[in-house]
C-alpha cells in the first residue's frame, strides 16, 4: 500500500544556512538528500541494496612435486616467456596486488623432445606454478585433459569449460547450454583477473582453444605430448621444449629420492643408473622407486638388472601410470597403422639415427610420403629431428618402439631391413668408387628395386656422407651379420676400406674386416677369399699385431698362386711390403715391392706399377739409397702424369720431400711435403696428413723456422690423438718438448 505523508510546513523544506544544502531528519538528525516522512499509516516495508559477492578465487593447482629436480635452464625460459609480453595492469589495485605491476598474458605450450610421455612436463609446470603464486592472486584453474591417458577417452571442451564454470562459483541455473555461450561467460568471469590457467595433457588445439582466455592478464600453461601446431601459428602460444635431463639433473633427482649417503655410497653404480636410463625422468623415477623399496639391495643390483632386462625393469603389471612401456604406448593410439608400422621399423633400423633417404628405403614409401609420417612422429614426440636433416629416438623410447616391431609380420621386418641394408651397401660402393677409381671393382648384387642409393657426385660430398653415416654403416654391417647376408657383409667390408684408410679408422678397419673374413669364408669365390685375408692382414699390420698380419698376408698370397690370380698376387706383395716396413725390415719389404712390380707390369696396369715404384722408393730411401729412391719417385710421377691418380701422386711428392730432407734440402723438401699436403687436404685423407705434416716438421726445424715446426708438429699431434696413435704421438711430443728445450719455448 502507499503510505499517506502529511504536509510539511515551510521550516521543514527550507534549510537553515547551517544546515547546507542538504535536508535534516529531525528524528535522526542527518542531513542530505532524504525523503522525511511525518506519520506513516499502514505496513512499512523496508529493502536493503543488493550486496555484491566477492568473487570465488579458485585453487585448482595439484600439489607441487615433492621430489623435483633440475629443470633449472627451462624454469628460467618460462620466466623469460612468460614476462617477454606480460602488460601491466594499471588502476586500483585488486586482490591486495599493488598497481603497475607484471601479470599474465601469455599462453606457453610445454611439450617434450626425445621423448614422449613421462618426460616431466606436468611436473615442469606444476614446479613453476607452485613458485610463483603470488603472481596469480586471483586463482589458479587446472584441468587433466585427459589426451594420453590408460583408459579414459580425452575431455571434451565442454566438460572442461563446465568444470571451470563450477570452480569460479557459478550457479548451475546461469549456465547456459552452448559451448560457445558457456566459454563466452568463461572468458567474462575472468576477465581482468590475474589467473593462472593450465590445460594439461591435451590431444589436440580445438580441445584447447575455448579454454583460451581473451584477457591479457591470464596465463595459460598447456601441456602436450603433440606440438599443437596450429595453436602456436594462430594464437601465438610460445612452445618449450623439454628434453631428458643433464647427467647433474639426473644425479640430483636420484639424490632427493634416495638420499645423499645412498647416492654418494655407490657412485659408479649411479653413473650406470643415470646412464642406462639416458636422463629419462620417468625412468629415473622408476629406478629410484625399485631401489627406495627395497633400502637393503646395493645400487649396484638395481642396475645390474636394468642392464640387463633393459625396458622390462621399468615395466609394472597392475600400475599403468608406473610403467614407462604402458605411458609411451599411450603416445600410439593417435597414430594411424603405417605411422605405428614405421615406428616399429624406426626402433630396428640399424645405427643411432637415421635420414630420409634411408627411411625410404627402410619402409618402400615415396619420400614425400616418408616425409610425412617423420613429421607425425615428430609432432607426437615420439621422434627428433636433429640437424643435417637425422632423426632419432631417446635409447628407451626406441628399445620400445622394437618392442611393438615384434608384432609385424617376420617377413615384413627382414625384408625392411635388407632394403636398408642395401641402401648403405650400394650407397657406400658408389663413395668408394669415387675414392679409389682404381680399385678392381668387384660385382655386386643390384639393390632392390625400392632401395635406391644415394646420389653422390663427387667426393667432398661422399666423404661428407660417409663421415655422417659411419656409425649405420658399421650398424648395418652388423645387422648383415646377424641374419647371415655374406654378400652384404663382406661388401660393406670392401666398400669401407678407402675411407677407414683415409681417416685413420684403424680398429673400425679391422672389425669390419674381421666380420667380413668370417663372411667371405662362406661365399664359394676364392678371389673373395684371397682380399678378406689381404686387407685383414694389413688392418692388423697397421695396429702392430705383426703375427696375425704376417699369417693373413701370406695366406693371402698363397691362395692368389694357387688359383693363378696375379692381380691379387701383386697386391698381396705390395701389403707384404707395407707391413715389413711398418717393423723396419726395409730389405724384405724392396723385395716385396720389388714382386708387385713386376707382376704390375705384366699386367698392365700403369697406376699400379706407380704405387709399386712409390712403395721401392720408400724403402730405398730408408736404406739410405737416396738417389735410387728418387728415380723411383721420378718414375712413378712421369706415370701419374699419362694416368692420374691424386693418391699416388701426394704419396710420391711425400716421398720425395722426405728424401731432399735427408740429403740437406730442406728447402726443397718443405715445397714437395706441401705440395704432398695440399692432396691429402683435398682428398679427405687425414691419417696420410698427419705423417706428411710430422715429415715437414723436420725441413723447418732444420732451416731453424722454429714457429713453423711447432705448428706443423703441433697439428700433426692433435691428428695422431684423434686417430689413436699413440706411439706416433708421443714421438711427435718429444720433437715439440726439444723444439721447447733448446729453444726457450715450452709446448702444452
Amino acid at each position: 500500500m502507499t503510505p499517506e505523508l502529511d504536509q510539511p510546513d515551510d521550516r521543514d523544506a527550507e534549510p537553515s544556512d547551517r544546515d547546507g544544502p542538504g535536508v535534516r531528519n529531525r528524528v535522526h538528525d542527518v542531513v542530505g538528500a532524504v525523503v522525511q516522512a511525518g506519520t506513516v499509516h499502514g505496513d512499512v516495508h523496508l529493502h536493503a541494496a543488493p550486496v555484491a559477492h566477492a568473487p570465488v578465487v579458485p585453487r585448482q593447482l595439484p600439489a607441487a612435486p615433492a621430489h623435483f629436480a633440475g629443470r633449472a635452464a627451462e624454469l628460467a625460459r618460462l620466466d623469460r616467456a612468460l614476462t617477454a609480453t606480460t602488460p601491466s595492469v594499471r588502476g586500483p589495485a585488486r586482490s591486495n596486488v599493488p598497481v603497475d605491476v607484471p601479470v599474465g598474458g601469455a599462453t606457453v605450450v610445454v611439450s617434450a623432445i626425445g621423448g614422449a610421455g613421462g618426460i616431466g612436463k606436468t611436473w615442469t609446470v606444476l614446479a613453476w606454478a607452485h613458485r610463483h603464486l603470488d603472481r596469480f592472486p586471483d586463482g589458479q584453474l587446472f584441468v587433466d585433459l585427459h589426451g594420453f591417458s590408460p583408459a579414459v577417452e580425452p575431455m571434451t571442451p565442454a566438460a572442461a569449460v563446465r568444470g571451470f564454470l563450477d570452480a569460479l562459483g557459478v550457479d548451475p541455473g546461469r549456465i547456459p547450454p552452448d559451448l560457445d555461450a558457456q566459454a563466452a561467460l568463461y572468458r567474462s568471469l575472468i576477465a581482468d583477473r590475474r589467473m593462472l590457467v593450465v590445460l594439461d595433457n591435451a590431444a589436440a588445439t580445438e580441445q584447447v582453444v575455448p579454454l583460451l582466455p581473451s584477457s591479457p592478464a591470464c596465463t595459460v600453461l598447456i601441456t602436450a605430448r603433440t606440438r599443437l601446431a596450429s595453436l602456436i601459428d594462430r594464437h601465438s602460444a610460445q612452445h618449450l621444449q623439454l628434453d631428458v635431463l643433464a647427467r647433474a639433473e639426473a644425479r640430483a633427482l636420484l639424490t632427493a629420492r634416495l638420499g645423499t649417503g645412498r647416492v654418494a655410497a655407490e657412485p659408479g653404480a649411479v653413473d650406470e643408473l643415470i646412464e642406462l636410463c639416458g636422463g629419462y625422468p620417468l625412468a629415473l623415477s622408476i629406478a629410484a622407486r625399485n631401489a627406495a623399496i627395497r633400502p637393503a639391495l646395493p645400487l649396484a643390483e638395481i642396475s645390474a638388472e636394468l642392464r640387463d632386462l633393459g625396458l622390462e625393469m621399468l615395466d609394472h603389471d597392475t600400475d599403468p601410470a608406473a610403467s614407462l612401456p604402458a605411458v609411451l604406448s599411450w603416445s600410439l593410439r593417435r597414430l594411424t597403422d603405417e605411422q605405428r608400422t614405421v615406428f616399429g621399423l624406426l626402433g630396428i633400423v640399424p645405427g643411432p639415427d637415421t635420414t630420409l633417404p634411408a627411411v625410404v628405403a627402410l619402409t618402400a614409401l615415396s619420400p614425400a610420403r616418408a616425409r610425412r609420417v617423420l613429421v607425425a612422429l615428430e609432432e607426437a614426440s615420439l621422434l627428433e629431428r636433429r640437424p643435417n636433416g637425422r632423426y632419432a629416438m631417446h635409447d628407451l623410447v626406441r628399445a620400445y618402439a622394437a618392442t611393438t616391431a615384434r608384432d609385424l609380420p617376420g617377413d615384413e621386418r627382414r625384408t625392411a631391413l635388407r632394403r636398408v641394408v642395401d641402401f648403405y651397401r650400394h650407397t657406400a660402393h658408389t663413395a668408394d668408387q669415387l675414392l679409389n677409381p682404381h680399385r678392381h671393382p668387384q660385382q655386386f648384387d643390384p639393390p632392390e628395386p625400392s632401395s635406391r642409393p644415394h646420389p653422390l657426385p663427387d667426393i667432398p660430398t661422399a666423404l661428407a656422407w660417409l663421415d655422417s653415416e659411419h656409425p649405420c654403416l658399421l650398424a648395418a654391417q652388423h645387422t648383415a651379420t646377424i641374419h647371415q647376408w655374406h654378400q652384404a657383409v663382406w661388401h660393406l667390408a670392401w666398400a669401407l676400406t678407402t675411407f677407414h684408410l683415409r681417416r685413420g679408422h684403424r680398429h673400425n678397419r679391422l672389425a669390419v674386416w674381421q666380420a667380413g673374413l668370417a663372411a667371405a669364408q662362406q661365399v664359394d669365390d676364392p678371389a673373395v677369399h684371397t682380399l678378406a685375408h689381404r686387407h685383414i692382414g694389413i688392418a692388423y699390420a697397421r695396429l702392430g699385431r705383426r703375427d696375425e698380419a704376417i699369417r693373413h698376408l701370406h695366406q693371402a698370397l698363397v691362395l692368389a698362386e694357387r688359383h693363378h690370380d696375379h692381380a691379387n698376387q701383386a697386391h698381396a706383395h705390395r701389403m707384404l711390403s707395407r707391413a715389413w716396413g711398418l717393423w723396419g725390415d726395409e730389405r724384405r719389404a724392396l723385395g716385396h715391392a720389388a714382386h708387385a712390380l713386376g707382376i704390375f707390369r705384366s699386367l698392365d696396369t700403369p697406376v699400379w706399377e706407380a704405387w709399386a715404384l712409390n712403395e721401392m722408393s720408400w724403402c730405398a730411401a730408408r736404406l739410405g739409397d737416396h738417389e735410387q729412391a728418387r728415380d723411383h719417385c721420378q718414375a712413378a710421377l712421369a706415370l701419374y702424369r699419362r694416368h692420374p691418380d691424386a693418391h699416388g701422386e701426394a704419396a710420391t711428392w711425400d716421398c720425395l720431400g722426405y728424401i731432399d730432407h735427408h740429403t740437406g734440402r730442406h728447402e726443397q723438401a718443405i715445397h714437395h711435403y706441401q705440395q704432398s699436403l695440399t692432396l691429402y687436404r683435398d682428398l679427405g685423407n687425414t691419417y696420410e696428413l698427419a705423417n706428411g705434416l710430422d715429415g715437414l716438421g723436420h725441413p723447418h726445424a732444420a732451416l731453424g723456422q722454429y714457429d713453423e715446426a711447432r705448428a706443423v708438429w703441433g697439428a700433426a699431434l692433435g691428428l695422431y690423438r684423434k686417430q689413436g696413435r699413440d706411439t706416433d704421438a708421443e714421438r711427435v711430443q718429444r720433437h715439440l718438448d726439444d723444439l721447447g728445450t733448446r729453444h726457450g719455448c715450452g709446448t702444452e
